[in-house]
């Protein structure tokens, strides 16, 4: 318990300070994120018939946290983030040159790896730069959202939660939990609008139902991950909270409806 919350403390501070630094050390901090959680992946599903491309797969993920951070930070106009198009190209063709005998296996796994491991951390980059230039709070916002949560749905589900939610994928989940969790994420979302602006009431209220609902599905689905391949953490960089997807899990879902929402009513 004592290494888990020594692990959180730091984690958390390190989080806020790349968001609070400035536009560079968020762009490039939570590209490494992206390009990490890809590998952690390759990793977690590498396996005896499964060999994703694991060097095309991160410098995909690499490339394009490159371009896009160079985008937004505005050294590149938006047509030269068709750059990275080449690279989704060779993880295609590679497999012509190997001798595997499930070669679209391979290729599956390490496409996937990119869409759902590296391609949301893009999105919730592009969220401090909705405005066209760079606002911490957004970001800031989401991640306080989302531990608020997290936060939430542990405290209902321990004092008061009975009915399970999906208990063949996650048996400590349940609906009182979930609704908790929203309940608290709502009144967070309400204080944030307070202190730091930049949307509407409505908004981050809406922002804090995205965050509840498919953060929570996002976390179901990489239990469902795990326990395909029967494991417990996705990783260990993170002593006593396992991976970054382990961590992220919320994230990866919940972000690029966030920002897809943001884009629709701004």
């Amino acid at each position: 318990m004592k290494t888990r919350a020594i692990t959180g403390f730091f984690f958390i501070t390190v989080l806020i300070g790349a968001i609070l630094l400035g536009d560079l050390p968020f762009v490039v901090f939570f590209g490494w994120l992206g390009a990490w959680s890809a590998l952690e992946f390759y990793a977690l599903v590498r396996s005896d018939t499964i060999k994703p491309l694991k060097t095309l797969g991160v410098s995909t993920a690499l490339v394009f946290s490159g371009l896009f951070s160079a985008y937004f930070l505005g050294f590149l106009e938006a047509k030269y983030l068709l750059l990275g198009a080449p690279c989704l190209s060779l993880i295609l063709i590679f497999p012509l040159f190997q001798k595997q005998i499930f070669p679209f296996n391979d290729i599956a796994f390490t496409l996937f790896a990119f869409f759902y491991a590296t391609v949301p951390f893009l999105f919730f980059i592009a969220l401090g730069f909705l405005g066209g230039t760079y606002n911490p709070y957004l970001p800031l916002g989401f991640m306080i959202i989302l531990w608020s949560n997290d936060t939430g749905a542990y405290l209902a589900g321990r004092s008061f939660g009975k009915r399970k939610l999906f208990e063949r994928i996650s048996p400590n989940k349940t609906w009182e939990g979930f609704v908790g969790g929203l309940l608290f994420a709502a009144i967070v979302a309400l204080n944030l609008h307070q202190y730091f602006g930049s949307i509407s009431k409505t908004h981050w209220i809406c922002i804090a139902l995205i965050i509840s609902i498919f953060g929570t599905l996002g976390d179901l689905v990489e239990s469902m991950l795990k326990r395909s391949l029967n494991v417990k953490d996705s990783g260990n960089i993170l002593p006593g909270h396992g991976g970054l997807l382990d961590r992220f899990d919320g994230l990866l879902l919940s972000a690029p409806l966030v920002y897809l929402f943001l884009i629709l009513v701004s």
